[in-house]
């Protein structure tokens, strides 16, 4: 369904919030759909904890509006803030916040108690909950007596039990190490798919982004870079923040001298050279040429690279590599092919597998 037919759930119109003279959101613009689970991703300190907290009804925002299901819940202009508990969304955070004196039973009941609920409606609602996050045994342990996963799903069974409409979670893997991560993402997308809530996600890792979402917002310096699908958003990054952070390693930069012939241009960069329509550069004469690491293959037609380093990791390697030229350049290998530090290779790019930006601007070209 396209995005024009899709209804908005949350509405953010020129969101601010300032911390003295610091701006950690500027002027904002978002629309979150039904259904959706998007993603604010970036580095520490470009807005998207805050943007969470603004929505949640935690952080008072400097300026802008938010609508949720079509209700205005904020506004500076209005002098209108409808409390956190009137927003009618379930927030996890990343210390889980269980209260460390009552059993997960009374941690998960605590806001139904909260709400003086009938007992037996209560301990109807609990039982349910705790099936449904896999805890059926655990209802008398205290969260001392948990692992850090067993934790989350009780923050998640708390926030649940309360039936939001929307999820709001703020780096809650964070906690967990890696194998539990792994288990908890699918935890995470088997409760969308389930509940089918509105969910928003901060996290500052890509691959979690990547894994979880159904469109993904990145965020740098209080302003959104791109909006889009992980898909697109890893394909066609629309500018050089985007392209570097959606990378692991690090997307590999050079420079392009652009040779104009005809209707159509090469561009050297690397060692390489590639052939583009002229209407993509236009009549620049330099762009920024990018590849990612995986997007290099081993070829005895290609260009000579000697092998620096090599780091192995099981199914994978990356190594780090060098034609005399230019800066060392990182490649991802399947972890079978034999390289060894000190080798030369030859290297070509997959076809079409490269990424060209305006050197001025940073903004996506091709």
């Amino acid at each position: 369904m396209s995005e024009e037919k899709r209804k908005v759930k949350i509405k953010i119109e020129k969101l601010r919030k300032a911390f003295g003279d610091v701006v950690a959101v500027n002027d904002i613009d978002l629309d979150i759909y039904e259904g959706d689970f998007l993603t604010l991703l970036g580095p520490s300190g470009c807005g998207k904890t805050t943007t969470l907290r603004a929505i949640s009804g935690l952080e008072e925002a400097t300026d802008g509006k938010i609508y949720i299901n079509d209700n205005l819940v904020f506004s500076r202009q209005d002098e209108l803030i409808v409390a956190p508990s009137k927003r009618n969304v379930g927030l996890i955070f990343q210390s889980y916040a269980l209260w460390p004196h009552m059993t997960v039973e009374a941690n998960i009941a605590f806001g139904l108690k909260i709400k003086k609920l009938p007992k037996d409606e209560i301990d109807k609602r609990v039982k349910a909950i705790l099936a449904d996050v896999h805890l059926e045994d655990y209802g008398k342990r205290y969260p001392s007596e948990l692992s850090g996963g067993q934790q989350q799903r009780v923050a998640i069974a708390r926030m649940l039990i309360n039936r939001p409409q929307i999820f709001l979670m703020d780096e809650p893997l964070s906690n967990l190490d890696a194998r539990l991560r792994i288990e908890m993402r699918s935890e995470l997308i088997q409760l969308h798919t389930r509940t089918g809530a509105t969910t928003i996600y901060v996290t500052h890792d890509q691959e979690e982004a990547m894994t979880l979402s159904t469109r993904i917002c990145v965020m740098n310096e209080g302003v959104i870079r791109q909006i889009a699908s992980p898909e697109e958003i890893y394909n066609k990054p629309a500018d050089m923040f985007v392209a570097g952070f959606i990378s692991n390693p690090q997307m590999n930069f050079f420079k392009g001298i652009v040779e104009h012939k005809g209707d159509k241009s090469v561009i050297k960069a690397g060692g390489f050279s590639v052939e583009v329509p002229n209407e993509i550069v236009g009549d620049r004469n330099e762009v920024v040429f990018a590849v990612r690491p995986e997007d290099f293959v081993i070829d005895p037609k290609g260009t000579l690279y000697n092998i620096k380093t090599r780091l192995p990791a099981g199914s994978f390697q990356i190594a780090m590599a060098n034609n005399g030229d230019e800066k060392d350049i990182a490649l991802l290998f399947d972890g079978e092919i034999n390289i060894t530090a000190g080798e030369e290779l030859k290297l070509v790019i997959k076809k079409s597998k490269f990424h060209l930006f305006d050197k001025d601007s940073e903004k996506r070209l091709n």
